[in-house]
Order: structure tokens, then C-alpha cells, then sequence
């Protein structure tokens, strides 16, 4: 194990104490990892969401064998105080990591840095390193594991009788997203390898998916396991660090002539599909509480045959038992479930229209053209104001080359156009900031904006904020080499920040990502300098919808406004000069939208074109005020 590894704090909400848990449930989800990785890296504080912090009980009943302090709220770091928990940061440095993905992700990294030998800790995070990487608000999974079904179980657990005999909708979510086919990466093999033991008829020999064995597996025999379907096989050999049989491993000659389309599709072993990651531990905890106060509750879990196979086949992993223990979890013993009536599954397990993807696939016919149409017989035109310091720009070759963008490793020609991008983002903030204003880069990326306004502002907070780890970490390198002492890192989604700010500033905050920005911003009743970027990944949300304003709404549908979003993005260089047009013209009224929709607010905003636009293809830029 490597030693001199910088001591880290790590910060918990603690609301209140149900059995054998925590609350919220992301304390119980940290704590549970902890104790699965056996990490004792870090610090650890519960932080009461009350006034009370002299509960010492908590610690000694539910820590297992760690040691856990409790603090209040206001003698948390300043950094952390600004952002949702869970949090951690390295002791008075001004770098932190919030949200509960982004917390557990750098517990597994720092687990193995310090014991490379814990390579199980490290496959957690999956195929490419990426399980529950994606934040959020992007990603329907992450939000799942993250967000939804923490809170479904929080709010099932506290609802009055008469309001807790449904099923949360997201445990049936969890339930049929079980149920689908496994999509993982070069899958080609083992699909082929379930065919062949298809036709040898291994499937009429043994346990279908999710059934198990007549004989009950003493604890920890996985073997009994792994010879039940070749997805278990394949799972567990892999947590075991053994190779598949010889005999799976062959395949005959009608196999590898076999289609790809025509191979039998792989069913889930675990949450994400066959392999254990984080995400079963993050969602071990919550389905536990759920079993648990539905078993006391005197439910029927017939309906979560899936889920409740899951449940048990997730005991069975190495050290999930021993987890469990030190953190008091009393695991059940389900039994088999057998599943009810095929129509009494599909009333149960309807899923509410909020939760599915709402988003249309289907291709879109015809160009924009339709579309401005419509919006200029209604009287609506792409608008832009006039730059209100179209010459102004910093002196680039007086200022140390760490606040240059060619810093970050770019070409000549790119780290001019990046500086004439900041020229203008820069020359709006100045002009909008006074004394000890706090200034926030959202999707900061490297610090190219963050890093200048810090530097150019020294009586400014400035607060960096990104969800991809080593760009924040190059933005501190670079602030580090200045000096600067009056910036911020926080390594999170934007929804986990939550501090309060005067100015919020973006530079091609991509897609959906732009409206996050603006939304953070009407909410602290901040100005806003936003330069958006990716109009083609525009589309519905749980949080947002398209059209942004009430009078694009009143004209436009979703469809006609996502085919504005596509044409916005044909803005490149090698595009004709007409298609460029229509692209800016695209580009505007969508930005247009964002504005109008913003001044419903009681804000002012203009939409600005760029100086010169050839600085970017995407050289739209909003400067809001709050009125």
C-alpha cells in the first residue's frame, strides 16, 4: 500500500435514523462503499441537516469500523458549503467533489491508487471506466441510480398507509430495465457462446435466468452459482478472476457462420448488465430498505420477480455480505418468486409517461425553411444587438503564459480563436462585476474563462465548476502555477451546486447544458454571459421542455423546434456560405427562445454575435441581467 497520501475529508448529510440505515440514503450508499472497498483513506463527518450534532450514538451504530465525527453545517469548509452532499475534499484546499456519482467514483480511484492490488474495487467502474460517469441530467441511467430511486425509497418509507401500498414507478423502472437485453461491448463471443450451449441443450438442462438452484448454496459457494445460465458463468468468473470452462470457450464451425442478428440476446446478471459495478452498490441500500419495509408491511413481491433475483444473486458477490455487517444491513433471505399473471404484471408495472424517454426518433422531413416560415408570418426573426465593445480585447502577450488557453496543449491558430472568444466573454463580465462579487464558470472544461477572470479580477471569487475530473484538475495545475488564491474548484453536476453568485458565465456550455446555466442563474438572480454550443444535442428532459418561451410555444411544436436545434448546428467553416446562413439564422432563433423565455423571468437579455464571428462557428453569445 502506498503511503503519504493526502488526507481527505469527507462530508455526509444525516437527517435521521431508520433501522439499520442512514438518511438520506446517499449516506448509507457512501458509507456502504467504504466499508466494501475497506477504505480508511478518509476523514469522515456526518453533517445533521438540524441544529443537534451531539448525537454520538449514530457513530458508534451504524460507522461499523470507522471513525465518523460529527459537524455542523457552518463549520463546513466554504468550498463545500456551496454544494450539495455528499462531498469531499482534500484538507484545506479549495478542490472539491459533490454529488453522490462523483463522490463514490473518486473513493474506487483512490482505493486502488492506494493498494493497486485491490483490482475488484477498481472494475467497479466498468467497461472503459465510465459506470455512472454521465451526469444526471443526461443520462437517464445516472439519474436513476443517483436521484430517482433514492428519493422514491426516502418518500415510501416516510408516506402515510393509504399512500404506500403502489410500487414507487421507479422500482418498476428498475424492474423492466432488468428485463431488457444486456448491451455491453464485443458481446459477439459470448452471444455466440450462448448459442452454442443453447443447441446442446444446456438450456432445457438447467435453471432458466434469475431461478436458482433446488439445493440451497451454502454462503459464499459461488460455483453453484456460475453453472446456472452462461451469463452467471461468465459474471462470476470475472469477480473471481477465473477463465471461462474450455468447453464454453469452443465454438463449432455452424456457430461462427451464424448472423450477428440471428445470436441469442444476453439477459442481466446485475444492474448494468452482467458485470458487478458501482452501481449495484449504490442501489443495494435503497432496494434493501424497500425489501424490508415491504416484508414488514406484509407486501407481495411477486410483481419484482427481477429485482427480488438480483437482490439475491448481489449477497452472493465477494465481500458484499461482509459490507453489509459492518454496516448492520440485515440482509433477507428471499424466497423464489414465482411471477403473477401476465396481465396483472403489465397493470402493476406501467411506468408514468415523466419517467420514459419522451424523445422522438423518428427522422425529420424537409429543411428549416418551413419553420423560419412559420415563425416570420407570426413576426419572428432571428434578432441580434449590436456588440457593445466589438475592439475590446485583452493584451494577451503581457499576461503569464498559464492564463493563455495555448496552455492547454492547442494549436497556434485554435489558441488565437479561443482568445478571441474570451475577449468577449470577458469584456461582458467586466462590465457587469463589482468588489467582491462571486463569479461562477459553469462548465468550466479547463479554466479558460475561470482562470482569466480570476487572474484579471483578483477581488472576485471565482468558482470553476466541471463534471470531468481531469480537465478540473489542469485548471488547478494552471491556477496553482499563478497563485491565484481567490478560486474555486468543484468537480460536480451542475445540480449539486447550489452556492449563491452574482454572475454566471459558460463558454459552449453544450447542448441541454446552456439552459441548466441560465436556470441556475434565474434561481440566484444572477447576471448571465453564455456563450451555448452543440444545438444538435438539444432535446427534452425530465427538467426541460422544447420551447423554451410562451411564444415559441404558441407557434412551434417540439418536432418543428428540434429541427431549428439541427440546422443550427450546420454552421462549419466547409459548409457553403449559404447553409451557413440559414445554420446562424437556425442558431439565433433558438437563442431567441432561451431569451424570451428568460425575460418571462423579469430579466433583460440580449443575443450578440461574436467579434469576429470567425472566432468560432457557434459565436453566439446572451448577456442577461436580472431587472
Amino acid at each position: 500500500m502506498k503511503d503519504n497520501v493526502a488526507e481527505e475529508h469527507l462530508y455526509l448529510a444525516f437527517s435521521h435514523q431508520y433501522r439499520d440505515s442512514i438518511f438520506p440514503l446517499h449516506t448509507s450508499i457512501s458509507l456502504f462503499l467504504l466499508s466494501y472497498c475497506d477504505c480508511k483513506l478518509f476523514k469522515v463527518f456526518l453533517v445533521p441537516t438540524g441544529e443537534d450534532v451531539g448525537d454520538q450514538r449514530v457513530t458508534k451504530n451504524l460507522a461499523g469500523d470507522l471513525e465518523v465525527h460529527l459537524i455542523s453545517r457552518c463549520q463546513l469548509p466554504v468550498v463545500v458549503q456551496s454544494c450539495s452532499l455528499p462531498a469531499v475534499v482534500v484538507k484545506d484546499d479549495k478542490f472539491c467533489r459533490a454529488g453522490l456519482s462523483v463522490v463514490l467514483r473518486h473513493i474506487i480511484q483512490k482505493t486502488f491508487e492506494a493498494d493497486p492490488s485491490k483490482k475488484d474495487v477498481l472494475e467497479l467502474l466498468g467497461f472503459k471506466k465510465t459506470c455512472l460517469k454521465a451526469c444526471a441530467e443526461v443520462s437517464q441511467w445516472t439519474r436513476l441510480c443517483e436521484i430517482s430511486i433514492p428519493l422514491a425509497v426516502e418518500r415510501f418509507l416516510t408516506a402515510s398507509p393509504e399512500h404506500c401500498q403502489s410500487i414507487p414507478p421507479d422500482i418498476l423502472l428498475f424492474e423492466r430495465k432488468l428485463g431488457e437485453p444486456v448491451r455491453i461491448h464485443n458481446d459477439d463471443k459470448i452471444r455466440r457462446q450462448k448459442l452454442q450451449q443453447q443447441k446442446a441443450g444446456a438450456k432445457a438442462a438447467v435453471p432458466a435466468l434469475g431461478e436458482e438452484a433446488t439445493e440451497e448454496s451454502k454462503p459464499g459457494e459461488v460455483h453453484e452459482h456460475t453453472s446456472s445460465s452462461l451469463e452467471l458463468s461468465v459474471a462470476f468468473s470475472k469477480l473471481l478472476a477465473q477463465e471461462a470452462p474450455d468447453a464454453i470457450n469452443r465454438e463449432a464451425p455452424d456457430i461462427r457462420r451464424t448472423k450477428t442478428s440471428d445470436l441469442p440476446l444476453l439477459d442481466h446478471v446485475f444492474a448494468e448488465g452482467l458485470y458487478f459495478t458501482v452501481a449495484d452498490l449504490v442501489l443495494l441500500p435503497c432496494i434493501h430498505q424497500f425489501l424490508v419495509f415491504s416484508k414488514k408491511q406484509g407486501r407481495n413481491l411477486v410483481n419484482l420477480p427481477l429485482i427480488s433475483s438480483w437482490y439475491r444473486r448481489v449477497q452472493e458477490v465477494p465481500g458484499v455480505k461482509k459490507a453489509a455487517g459492518k454496516c448492520n444491513m440485515e440482509l433477507l433471505q428471499l424466497p423464489e418468486l414465482v411471477s403473477a399473471p401476465e396481465e396483472q404484471l403489465q397493470e402493476s408495472s406501467s411506468v408514468p409517461d415523466e419517467l420514459e424517454e419522451d424523445n422522438e426518433d423518428s427522422p425529420f422531413i424537409g429543411g428549416p425553411r418551413p419553420t423560419m416560415t412559420k415563425l416570420m408570418e407570426n413576426g419572428i426573426e432571428a434578432k441580434f444587438s449590436p456588440h457593445p465593445c466589438p475592439n475590446w480585447t485583452l493584451d494577451w502577450t503581457s499576461l503569464p503564459s498559464a492564463v493563455s488557453p495555448g496552455e492547454g496543449k492547442m494549436s497556434r491558430d485554435r489558441a488565437l480563436r479561443k482568445q478571441q472568444q474570451l475577449n468577449n466573454l470577458v469584456a461582458a463580465v467586466t462590465k457587469l462585476a463589482k468588489p467582491g462579487d462571486v463569479i461562477v464558470d459553469f462548465c468550466s472544461g479547463g479554466g479558460h474563462v475561470g482562470i482569466v477572470l480570476a487572474y484579471m479580477m483578483p477581488s472576485c471569487q471565482v468558482v470553476l465548476i466541471e463534471n470531468k475530473e481531469l480537465s478540473l484538475i489542469r485548471a488547478k495545475d494552471r491556477s496553482d502555477e499563478l497563485g491565484l488564491n481567490n478560486i474555486w474548484f468543484i468537480q460536480a453536476n451542475l445540480d449539486y451546486f447550489n452556492g449563491t453568485f452574482n454572475i454566471g458565465v459558460a463558454l459552449h456550455a453544450c447542448g441541454v447544458a446552456t439552459d441548466m446555466v441560465i436556470e441556475h442563474c434565474l434561481r440566484a438572480r444572477a447576471a448571465f454571459v453564455i456563450s451555448p454550443c452543440c444545438y444538435g444535442f438539444i432535446q427534452n428532459t425530465v427538467k426541460f421542455k422544447y420551447p423554451r418561451s410562451h411564444q415559441f410555444k404558441e407557434i412551434l411544436s417540439y418536432k418543428e423546434h428540434m429541427i431549428l436545434c439541427r440546422f443550427a448546428d450546420q454552421t462549419a467553416v466547409q459548409l457553403s456560405p449559404e447553409r451557413r446562413l440559414i445554420g446562424k439564422q437556425c442558431m439565433g432563433l433558438v437563442d431567441l427562445d432561451r431569451a424570451w423565455a428568460a425575460e418571462e423571468q423579469n430579466y433583460s437579455v440580449q443575443v450578440i454575435s461574436m467579434e469576429p464571428e470567425s472566432c468560432s462557428p457557434k459565436n453566439n453569445m446572451f448577456v442577461g441581467i436580472p431587472a
